[in-house]
């Protein structure tokens, strides 16, 4: 089977009369004919209900529904394109990126219209997909076959907007990263050859569709190298190896701590007995790797390619332990100390492989060479420092060692990733500022003890004011934008809050010191309480030498403590 294509329009359209199984759904399973089938109708259906001049732009706020491919489907075959809406967004945030958009059309399902609630969303129609209305609306559309149906009246080519995935970063509000058709197909084909996919693969999707993960790098190339695809609606530890069973499945994708939760269910005699081949994802860590295929017997790739395509790293076979790969082809990747534009040392590695040099060798990576990044929707201040002095500047940290190989370790600085999602520290910040007993508040990440980061908090309190750690869990479950994945994890109580010269919060300071107690400038520790959420507890506790040596030692199991180290110049007990 052939994998390239020009469009992503083109590998939709190729399934037609293709009658052997294509999309999986719980106990539904729908032929590759009639999933492109289904794409056309939406497709015909989305060019008669766009109002006239508006930009083509749906929203799509679902789980991983059958809806989800037909709407992308429909898109493509249209020339429109989707916004993937995060339903872990909440209130104005969630409606702002709707409207940011210029979606007119949101389409949705029933279990996440309470989301919507209360929501000023002018100008925008709501389809609900599991509703009579919505079936009733399709049903004249039921016979329509690809490309019958396209805006202006002309195939969608190569350079038409397919996709507007929200990334976040230090500017603040998520930022819509545009992907074209040309470039997603081309994203789905490289896949496809690179893990030599056929069409006897079955590719599980349990990562959320909103995000770029399930699209780009289990949806296209499984349309790409004319693999079948199954659904589970939202991601399930428990389910996970239930439903590679049933499904057959050969290849999944997963991002953040997914590898971590699947370690945690409990181990079965037939943990062996399935038909997976290979996992493909990002954030595994090295440790969680080997154990993952120590227990089920599959391979996990880790790779790197941000949403916005402006780089790209590329595992090769002699790809040592903990290091993603090398540059993809054509990119001209470098780490650069934004300090000084100046590229940084190599890594000095133990035996280990443990980062002994970490204060010179971790920059930010860089593509210097060509990019295929396309922009941000309506964010040309984002677009400018992204490609700043001519260079793509990833926001991501990383090191390389002597022999060019590229290790990732974390967010530059005003960014977190937490359990795969991209934060922005300011949105936070701005949430928590409304605690009436803060005078002061500065958000920032500190790697999380497997992979990512989790999301710390230092507040000043106003004077007269006492630290209470339930009204403080109290006031953020009372906040109706606080994402699910935002609330601190860990809160440095301070008295007044660190400044620079310039009166500017000293964020280099509290980042160094993460958790840690924060040196003071030559003498001893400062004695400042933090308190912190163990995983899975609202409420928090005072994170004391006990629980402190407990973390450390979970750190040190995942050979993550160097990421804590770098700069702190603290000694670590034990």
């Amino acid at each position: 089977m052939r994998t390239t294509s020009g469009t992503v329009a083109e590998l939709i359209a190729r399934q037609w009369g293709d009658h052997r199984p294509g999309l999986a759904f719980e106990e539904t399973v729908l032929s590759r004919h009639r999933t492109a089938q289904e794409a056309a109708a939406r497709a015909a259906l989305l060019v008669d209900l766009l109002p006239p001049r508006a930009e083509p732009h749906i929203g799509v706020l679902l789980d991983n529904t059958p809806e989800f491919p037909f709407w992308l489907g429909a898109a493509a075959l249209a020339g429109a394109a989707v916004a993937g809406i995060n339903p872990t967004r909440r209130g104005p945030e969630l409606a702002r990126d709707i409207l940011h958009t210029d979606c007119r059309i949101l389409v949705t399902e029933r279990t996440h219209l309470p989301l919507l609630d209360g929501l000023a969303l002018p100008g925008v129609r709501i389809l609900v997909t599991d509703t009579e209305e919505y079936a009733a609306l399709l049903a004249p559309y039921a016979a329509a076959e690809p490309g019958a149906a396209t805006l202006g009246g002309r195939p969608p080519g190569p350079q038409d907007r397919l996709l507007l995935y929200f990334t976040s970063g230090s500017t603040g509000a998520p930022k819509a990263a545009i992907c074209t058709q040309g470039r997603l197909a081309g994203a789905g084909g490289s896949l496809a050859r690179h893990f030599a996919v056929t069409p006897d693969d079955v590719h599980y999707i349990c990562m959320p569709m909103f995000h770029g993960n399930a699209v780009i790098a289990d949806w296209l190339p499984a349309l790409a190298g004319g693999a079948s695809v199954a659904l589970r609606r939202r991601f399930s530890a428990s389910a996970f190896l239930d439903d590679v069973r049933a499904y057959g499945a050969t290849y999944f994708t997963y991002v953040g701590r997914a590898v971590q939760y699947l370690l945690a269910t409990p181990p079965r005699p037939e943990d062996r007995e399935h038909s997976l081949r290979l996992g493909f994802g990002t954030e595994a860590g090295a440790v969680d790797a080997a154990r993952f295929a120590e227990r089920f017997g599959v391979r996990l790739v880790e790779g790197y390619g941000a949403t916005e395509g402006g780089a790209s790293v590329q595992r090769t076979p002699d790809t040592p332990p903990g290091a993603l790969g090398r540059a993809g082809a054509g990119d001209d990747l470098a780490v650069i100390d934004p300090g000084t534009g100046l590229e940084c040392p190599a890594a000095v590695l133990d035996p280990r492989g443990r980062l002994l040099n970490g204060a010179e060798a971790i920059g930010e990576l860089v593509n210097k060479g060509r990019s295929l990044f396309e922009g941000y929707w309506r964010n040309p201040d984002a677009e400018a420092a992204r490609t700043r002095d001519g260079w793509y500047w990833t926001g991501d940290l990383f090191f390389r060692d002597a022999d060019g190989f590229l290790y990732f370790a974390g967010r530059t600085d005003d960014r977190l990733r937490v359990d795969s999602e991209n934060l922005a520290a300011a949105v936070i910040e701005n949430i928590l500022a409304r605690w009436s007993d803060a005078a002061a508040v500065a958000v920032y990440a500190v790697p999380d003890e497997v992979a990512g980061d989790q999301v710390m908090a230092a507040v000043a309190l106003r004077e007269g004011a006492s630290f209470s750690p339930d009204a403080f869990a109290a006031f953020l479950a009372a906040q109706p934008d606080l994402g699910t994945k935002m609330a601190p994890r860990y809160v440095r109580v301070l008295d007044a809050m660190p400044t620079t010269a310039t009166n500017k919060v000293h964020r280099v300071g509290l980042r160094r010191a993460g958790f840690l107690p924060r040196p003071a400038p030559g003498g001893a520790p400062v004695p400042d309480p933090v308190w912190w959420r163990p995983p899975g507890e609202a409420a928090y506790r005072l994170l004391d030498e006990a629980a402190l040596a407990g973390l450390l030692a979970a750190y040190r199991a995942q050979e993550r403590l160097v990421l804590l180290e770098r700069g702190n110049g603290f000694e670590h007990p034990g």
